[in-house]
Protein backbone atom coordinates (compact mmCIF):
# COMPACT_ATOMS: atom_id res chain seq x y z
CA UNK A 1 0.00 0.00 0.00
CA UNK A 2 1.39 3.31 -0.98
CA UNK A 3 1.55 5.20 2.19
CA UNK A 4 3.00 8.80 3.94
CA UNK A 5 3.51 7.05 6.76
CA UNK A 6 4.98 8.94 10.14
CA UNK A 7 7.70 6.34 11.47
CA UNK A 8 9.73 8.10 13.83
CA UNK A 9 12.36 5.19 13.93
CA UNK A 10 15.13 7.48 13.44
CA UNK A 11 17.04 7.64 17.09
CA UNK A 12 14.87 4.28 18.51
CA UNK A 13 16.62 0.56 18.80
CA UNK A 14 13.87 -1.89 16.66
CA UNK A 15 12.53 -3.35 19.76
CA UNK A 16 10.99 -0.02 20.53
CA UNK A 17 7.18 -0.48 19.32
CA UNK A 18 5.50 2.69 18.81
CA UNK A 19 1.96 2.81 17.39
CA UNK A 20 1.85 4.59 13.78
CA UNK A 21 -0.22 7.41 12.27
CA UNK A 22 -0.70 6.92 8.21
CA UNK A 23 -1.76 9.27 6.31
CA UNK A 24 -3.35 7.34 3.05
CA UNK A 25 -2.12 9.03 -0.19
CA UNK A 26 -5.09 7.84 -2.25
CA UNK A 27 -7.37 10.78 -2.52
CA UNK A 28 -10.16 10.61 -0.17
CA UNK A 29 -12.75 10.24 -2.06
CA UNK A 30 -11.92 6.60 -3.41
CA UNK A 31 -12.53 3.32 -1.31
CA UNK A 32 -15.85 4.66 -0.12
CA UNK A 33 -18.46 7.08 -0.87
CA UNK A 34 -18.38 10.87 1.14
CA UNK A 35 -21.62 11.11 -0.49
CA UNK A 36 -23.56 9.64 1.44
CA UNK A 37 -27.31 9.69 0.84
CA UNK A 38 -29.25 10.93 3.91
CA UNK A 39 -30.10 7.71 6.72
CA UNK A 40 -33.32 6.77 5.49
CA UNK A 41 -36.41 6.02 7.53
CA UNK A 42 -38.99 3.09 7.11
CA UNK A 43 -42.33 4.04 5.40
CA UNK A 44 -44.85 5.49 8.01
CA UNK A 45 -48.60 5.29 7.96
CA UNK A 46 -49.83 8.71 6.54
CA UNK A 47 -53.02 10.72 6.74
CA UNK A 48 -53.98 12.05 3.46
CA UNK A 49 -57.23 13.68 4.63
CA UNK A 50 -55.57 16.42 6.72
CA UNK A 51 -56.55 19.44 4.18
CA UNK A 52 -59.17 17.90 2.31
CA UNK A 53 -60.34 14.65 0.99
CA UNK A 54 -59.89 15.06 -2.51
CA UNK A 55 -56.68 15.81 -3.64
CA UNK A 56 -56.21 18.40 -6.52
CA UNK A 57 -52.93 20.90 -6.99
CA UNK A 58 -53.01 23.84 -4.57
CA UNK A 59 -51.77 27.01 -5.16
CA UNK A 60 -49.52 29.05 -3.08
CA UNK A 61 -50.15 32.63 -1.35
CA UNK A 62 -47.70 35.10 0.27
CA UNK A 63 -50.69 36.76 2.18
CA UNK A 64 -49.32 37.26 5.64
CA UNK A 65 -45.73 36.06 4.64
CA UNK A 66 -42.85 37.04 6.81
CA UNK A 67 -40.95 39.93 4.95
CA UNK A 68 -37.51 38.08 6.08
CA UNK A 69 -36.76 34.75 5.65
CA UNK A 70 -33.66 32.33 6.50
CA UNK A 71 -32.08 29.36 4.38
CA UNK A 72 -29.41 27.09 6.38
CA UNK A 73 -26.95 24.53 5.21
CA UNK A 74 -24.24 22.80 5.71
CA UNK A 75 -21.40 21.16 3.31
CA UNK A 76 -19.22 18.58 4.35
CA UNK A 77 -15.66 17.17 2.74
CA UNK A 78 -13.46 14.07 4.04
CA UNK A 79 -10.07 16.05 3.41
CA UNK A 80 -7.75 12.96 4.25
CA UNK A 81 -7.81 9.07 5.26
CA UNK A 82 -5.81 7.65 8.36
CA UNK A 83 -5.04 4.40 9.61
CA UNK A 84 -3.47 4.25 12.84
CA UNK A 85 -1.14 1.37 13.43
CA UNK A 86 -1.16 0.01 17.01
CA UNK A 87 1.49 -2.74 17.08
CA UNK A 88 -0.66 -4.96 19.44
CA UNK A 89 -4.46 -4.40 17.87
CA UNK A 90 -3.58 -4.13 14.32
CA UNK A 91 -4.77 -0.71 12.31
CA UNK A 92 -7.60 1.33 12.68
CA UNK A 93 -9.37 3.63 10.43
CA UNK A 94 -9.56 7.23 10.70
CA UNK A 95 -10.38 10.56 8.71
CA UNK A 96 -9.94 13.66 8.96
CA UNK A 97 -12.90 15.83 7.39
CA UNK A 98 -14.67 19.20 7.66
CA UNK A 99 -17.83 20.72 7.77
CA UNK A 100 -19.52 24.62 7.61
CA UNK A 101 -22.67 25.61 8.43
CA UNK A 102 -24.46 28.63 7.61
CA UNK A 103 -27.50 30.51 6.89
CA UNK A 104 -28.72 33.59 4.08
CA UNK A 105 -31.07 35.74 5.39
CA UNK A 106 -33.27 36.98 2.84
CA UNK A 107 -35.19 40.58 3.20
CA UNK A 108 -38.29 40.47 1.15
CA UNK A 109 -38.89 43.64 1.44
CA UNK A 110 -35.71 45.29 0.27
CA UNK A 111 -34.83 42.84 -0.95
CA UNK A 112 -31.58 42.14 -0.36
CA UNK A 113 -29.50 38.94 0.61
CA UNK A 114 -27.03 38.66 3.50
CA UNK A 115 -24.62 35.43 4.79
CA UNK A 116 -25.31 35.26 8.80
CA UNK A 117 -23.47 33.01 11.64
CA UNK A 118 -21.06 31.14 9.01
CA UNK A 119 -19.23 28.21 10.90
CA UNK A 120 -16.77 25.86 9.90
CA UNK A 121 -15.01 22.99 11.80
CA UNK A 122 -12.29 20.66 11.25
CA UNK A 123 -12.70 17.08 12.59
CA UNK A 124 -10.21 14.07 13.40
CA UNK A 125 -12.37 10.76 13.85
CA UNK A 126 -10.98 7.74 14.75
CA UNK A 127 -12.74 3.99 15.09
CA UNK A 128 -12.71 1.63 17.37
CA UNK A 129 -12.72 4.21 20.53
CA UNK A 130 -9.23 5.53 19.95
CA UNK A 131 -8.87 9.27 20.62
CA UNK A 132 -6.39 11.41 19.00
CA UNK A 133 -4.47 13.88 20.64
CA UNK A 134 -4.15 16.25 18.01
CA UNK A 135 -5.75 19.63 18.62
CA UNK A 136 -4.39 21.61 15.53
CA UNK A 137 -2.98 21.55 12.33
CA UNK A 138 -1.25 23.81 10.67
CA UNK A 139 -2.25 26.46 13.93
CA UNK A 140 -6.03 25.56 12.94
CA UNK A 141 -8.14 23.89 15.68
CA UNK A 142 -8.77 20.40 14.96
CA UNK A 143 -11.76 18.47 16.68
CA UNK A 144 -10.65 14.92 17.83
CA UNK A 145 -13.63 12.22 18.23
CA UNK A 146 -14.22 8.80 17.90
CA UNK A 147 -16.37 6.38 17.05
CA UNK A 148 -16.74 2.62 18.56
CA UNK A 149 -16.87 0.68 15.69
CA UNK A 150 -14.60 -0.52 13.22
CA UNK A 151 -16.80 0.42 10.30
CA UNK A 152 -14.70 3.21 8.11
CA UNK A 153 -17.99 4.07 7.12
CA UNK A 154 -19.14 5.19 10.10
CA UNK A 155 -16.55 7.38 10.65
CA UNK A 156 -18.22 9.94 6.95
CA UNK A 157 -21.68 9.13 9.01
CA UNK A 158 -20.52 10.31 12.44
CA UNK A 159 -18.68 13.84 10.56
CA UNK A 160 -22.55 13.91 8.61
CA UNK A 161 -24.22 13.85 11.89
CA UNK A 162 -22.35 16.30 13.76
CA UNK A 163 -22.71 18.63 10.53
CA UNK A 164 -26.62 17.92 10.97
CA UNK A 165 -26.68 18.86 14.52
CA UNK A 166 -25.24 22.07 13.65
CA UNK A 167 -27.36 22.61 11.40
CA UNK A 168 -30.47 21.96 13.33
CA UNK A 169 -28.88 24.28 15.97
CA UNK A 170 -28.16 26.79 13.79
CA UNK A 171 -32.54 26.87 12.33
CA UNK A 172 -33.36 26.57 16.03
CA UNK A 173 -31.60 29.82 16.63
CA UNK A 174 -32.64 31.50 13.90
CA UNK A 175 -36.35 30.97 14.14
CA UNK A 176 -39.14 33.12 15.20
CA UNK A 177 -42.69 34.70 15.20
CA UNK A 178 -41.60 37.28 12.21
CA UNK A 179 -39.44 34.96 10.25
CA UNK A 180 -39.57 31.70 8.19
CA UNK A 181 -36.72 29.26 8.60
CA UNK A 182 -36.28 26.79 5.55
CA UNK A 183 -33.62 24.10 6.30
CA UNK A 184 -32.02 21.44 4.18
CA UNK A 185 -33.24 18.12 5.15
CA UNK A 186 -35.92 16.17 7.28
CA UNK A 187 -37.38 17.76 10.42
CA UNK A 188 -35.70 16.40 13.69
CA UNK A 189 -37.27 17.86 16.66
CA UNK A 190 -40.99 18.33 17.59
CA UNK A 191 -40.36 22.03 18.88
CA UNK A 192 -43.67 24.32 17.42
CA UNK A 193 -41.63 26.44 15.44
CA UNK A 194 -41.71 27.70 11.74
CA UNK A 195 -39.19 25.71 10.49
CA UNK A 196 -39.45 24.34 7.05
CA UNK A 197 -37.42 20.86 5.93
CA UNK A 198 -36.36 21.23 2.52
CA UNK A 199 -35.57 17.87 0.68
CA UNK A 200 -34.19 17.85 -2.33
CA UNK A 201 -33.88 14.08 -2.92
CA UNK A 202 -36.60 11.26 -2.91
CA UNK A 203 -35.49 8.06 -1.07
CA UNK A 204 -39.17 7.14 0.65
CA UNK A 205 -42.39 7.20 -1.33
CA UNK A 206 -45.02 8.71 1.25
CA UNK A 207 -48.29 8.76 -1.30
CA UNK A 208 -50.19 5.99 -2.09
CA UNK A 209 -50.07 5.10 -5.97
CA UNK A 210 -53.35 7.10 -6.27
CA UNK A 211 -52.38 10.28 -4.32
CA UNK A 212 -48.99 10.40 -6.07
CA UNK A 213 -50.06 10.50 -9.64
CA UNK A 214 -51.04 13.98 -8.68
CA UNK A 215 -47.97 15.10 -8.43
CA UNK A 216 -46.58 14.86 -11.94
CA UNK A 217 -49.60 17.23 -12.75
CA UNK A 218 -48.02 19.99 -10.57
CA UNK A 219 -47.00 22.79 -12.60
CA UNK A 220 -44.62 25.28 -11.18
CA UNK A 221 -45.85 27.09 -7.73
CA UNK A 222 -48.54 23.94 -7.46
CA UNK A 223 -48.22 21.52 -4.44
CA UNK A 224 -49.98 18.51 -3.14
CA UNK A 225 -52.55 19.04 -0.24
CA UNK A 226 -50.96 18.81 3.47
CA UNK A 227 -50.62 15.00 4.25
CA UNK A 228 -49.12 14.07 8.19
CA UNK A 229 -46.74 11.24 8.25
CA UNK A 230 -47.42 9.75 11.82
CA UNK A 231 -43.76 8.68 12.72
CA UNK A 232 -44.10 7.82 16.69
CA UNK A 233 -40.92 10.24 17.33
CA UNK A 234 -40.98 12.72 14.76
CA UNK A 235 -44.77 13.44 13.50
CA UNK A 236 -44.83 15.65 10.91
CA UNK A 237 -46.78 17.67 8.07
CA UNK A 238 -45.77 17.40 4.32
CA UNK A 239 -46.56 18.67 0.77
CA UNK A 240 -44.71 18.18 -2.37
CA UNK A 241 -44.02 21.45 -4.53
CA UNK A 242 -43.08 22.11 -8.02
CA UNK A 243 -40.12 24.70 -7.95
CA UNK A 244 -40.34 25.16 -12.04
CA UNK A 245 -41.28 23.58 -15.24
CA UNK A 246 -38.12 22.21 -17.34
CA UNK A 247 -38.61 21.51 -20.77
CA UNK A 248 -37.31 17.49 -21.42
CA UNK A 249 -37.77 16.55 -17.56
CA UNK A 250 -39.53 13.39 -16.36
CA UNK A 251 -42.72 14.05 -14.42
CA UNK A 252 -40.80 14.53 -10.70
CA UNK A 253 -38.41 16.96 -12.18
CA UNK A 254 -38.23 20.01 -9.95
CA UNK A 255 -40.44 18.30 -7.20
CA UNK A 256 -39.17 19.01 -3.69
CA UNK A 257 -41.04 17.62 -0.71
CA UNK A 258 -41.01 20.41 2.54
CA UNK A 259 -42.45 19.06 5.72
CA UNK A 260 -42.79 21.33 9.44
CA UNK A 261 -43.18 19.52 12.68
CA UNK A 262 -47.15 18.37 13.84
CA UNK A 263 -46.08 20.25 17.01
CA UNK A 264 -46.44 23.63 15.13
CA UNK A 265 -50.45 23.16 14.70
CA UNK A 266 -52.11 22.39 11.49
CA UNK A 267 -52.79 25.85 10.72
CA UNK A 268 -49.65 27.36 10.62
CA UNK A 269 -48.63 23.99 8.72
CA UNK A 270 -51.06 25.44 6.39
CA UNK A 271 -50.11 28.60 6.35
CA UNK A 272 -46.39 27.68 5.87
CA UNK A 273 -47.25 25.53 2.96
CA UNK A 274 -48.58 28.48 1.01
CA UNK A 275 -46.00 30.77 1.57
CA UNK A 276 -43.42 28.33 0.32
CA UNK A 277 -45.49 27.34 -2.64
CA UNK A 278 -45.58 31.19 -3.55
CA UNK A 279 -41.99 32.43 -2.70
CA UNK A 280 -40.21 29.10 -3.06
CA UNK A 281 -39.74 28.86 -6.99
CA UNK A 282 -38.92 32.43 -7.43
CA UNK A 283 -35.56 31.24 -5.85
CA UNK A 284 -35.15 27.74 -7.92
CA UNK A 285 -31.90 27.88 -9.56
CA UNK A 286 -31.39 27.20 -13.25
CA UNK A 287 -29.29 24.39 -15.29
CA UNK A 288 -26.44 26.73 -16.68
CA UNK A 289 -25.97 27.67 -13.49
CA UNK A 290 -25.93 25.14 -11.46
CA UNK A 291 -26.34 20.89 -12.13
CA UNK A 292 -28.65 20.43 -9.09
CA UNK A 293 -31.01 22.84 -10.41
CA UNK A 294 -33.90 23.67 -10.14
CA UNK A 295 -34.37 22.09 -6.54
CA UNK A 296 -30.75 23.91 -5.21
CA UNK A 297 -32.30 26.84 -4.65
CA UNK A 298 -30.23 30.16 -5.37
CA UNK A 299 -29.43 31.23 -1.54
CA UNK A 300 -28.22 27.74 -0.73
CA UNK A 301 -26.42 27.30 -3.54
CA UNK A 302 -24.61 30.51 -2.98
CA UNK A 303 -24.11 29.44 1.14
CA UNK A 304 -22.55 26.45 -0.12
CA UNK A 305 -19.99 27.81 -2.41
CA UNK A 306 -19.11 30.33 0.27
CA UNK A 307 -19.03 27.98 3.01
CA UNK A 308 -16.78 25.81 0.60
CA UNK A 309 -14.47 29.31 0.10
CA UNK A 310 -13.98 29.07 3.67
CA UNK A 311 -12.83 25.64 4.49
CA UNK A 312 -9.84 25.97 2.51
CA UNK A 313 -8.10 23.67 0.17
CA UNK A 314 -8.10 20.07 0.54
CA UNK A 315 -5.00 19.49 -0.80
CA UNK A 316 -3.48 22.22 1.92
CA UNK A 317 -5.28 20.44 5.13
CA UNK A 318 -3.57 17.21 3.99
CA UNK A 319 -0.55 18.47 3.52
CA UNK A 320 -0.82 20.32 6.91
CA UNK A 321 -1.82 17.24 8.50
CA UNK A 322 1.39 15.49 7.06
CA UNK A 323 3.31 18.26 8.69
CA UNK A 324 1.92 18.03 11.75
CA UNK A 325 2.13 14.65 12.31
CA UNK A 326 5.26 13.99 11.06
CA UNK A 327 8.00 12.49 13.01
CA UNK A 328 5.93 12.15 15.79
CA UNK A 329 5.74 8.73 17.84
CA UNK A 330 2.21 7.76 19.07
CA UNK A 331 1.72 5.29 22.15
CA UNK A 332 -0.48 2.87 21.58
CA UNK A 333 -1.42 2.44 25.97
CA UNK A 334 -4.35 3.32 26.23
CA UNK A 335 -5.76 4.23 22.27
CA UNK A 336 -3.95 7.69 22.35
CA UNK A 337 -2.68 8.86 18.70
Amino acid sequence: MDVDAVTALDDVTVSERFARLYVESWFPDYGASIEMPEESEPVSPVDLTVEMDRWVPVGGSERSAPSRVFFVDGVRRVEARLTYDDPDEGPVPGILGAFGVGGVRWERSVPRSTFTKLHVERMMVMAGGYQPSLSRIGGVPVTAESVPDDDPSDLVSHLQRRMRAAEQSLAASLAGHDRLVVADGRIRELRPMPIVGFIKTHQVMYLPEEQRSLIGDLVSGQRTPLFSILTENFPRYSWYLRLADLRGGHSWTGIVRCEVSAAAGKDSALGIAAWTSALLPKLASERHLDPRAPQNLVPISALERELRRRMGDRSLARRALLGEVHGRRFAGVGGVV
